[in-house]
């Protein structure tokens, strides 16, 4: 999976979960339909929506040199209902 980089967990990432959507950082280069493409081949599930926003690399100083961390995009993903990703899946108690 290239365009996929991590599973996102935040707060507002675990409440969406029992809406069936799922949170990932991805490449900022990545479009969309690859996203999309990779994720159902991935894991095997259908999506019916996705949402992505771009988030800025953060300040970083190394000594006199100040920098930034790179830019990343994410995604929130809606699965078809009856679908969902299995070791992302919250677990009810």
């Amino acid at each position: 999976m290239d365009g996929i980089r991590y599973a996102v967990f935040t707060d507002k990432s675990i409440r969406l979960l029992g809406k069936n959507q799922y949170t990932f950082n991805v490449e900022s280069g990545s479009t969309r339909t690859e996203i999309k493409h990779w994720v159902e081949l991935f894991f095997g599930v259908k999506v019916i929506a996705m949402n992505s926003h771009r988030l800025r690399g953060k300040a970083r100083r190394m000594g006199p040199i100040m920098g930034q961390t790179m830019h990343y995009r994410r995604m929130i993903i809606t699965l078809q209902p009856g679908y969902s990703i299995p070791p992302l899946r919250k677990k009810r108690t």
